[in-house]
């Protein structure tokens, strides 16, 4: 397997991982009470993690359909958008908690 491979495996897993905390969010604010509700709602903390995913996933497939050479190029912007996905939903889910 090569380092780009290996490389896009690792951010996939991290994608279906951030999906399924972000589900697990929207399902502790569903069933949280009214005020809880609101103040998400109000800020759209889930929607904008969501759109946030969804981005890093389009740049997943631009990253897959970059050749060889030119992946490396597109990886420093990959992990500072990692970084900013994941610190995001800390946030989000520290504030909840």
């Amino acid at each position: 397997m090569s380092k780009k491979e290996t490389y896009q495996k690792k951010l996939q897993a991290q994608l279906d991982e951030w999906s399924a905390e972000i589900d697990k969010l929207r399902a502790k604010v569903d069933k949280a009470g009214a005020e809880t509700q609101l103040e998400y709602h109000k800020h759209k903390e889930i929607e904008e993690l969501r759109s946030m995913q969804q981005a890093a996933s389009s740049k997943l497939v631009e990253l897959k359909e970059a050749s060889d050479e030119a992946w490396e190029d597109l990886r420093a912007g990959m992990d500072s958008a990692w970084n900013s996905i994941g610190n995001a939903l800390k946030s989000a889910t520290s504030r909840f908690n």
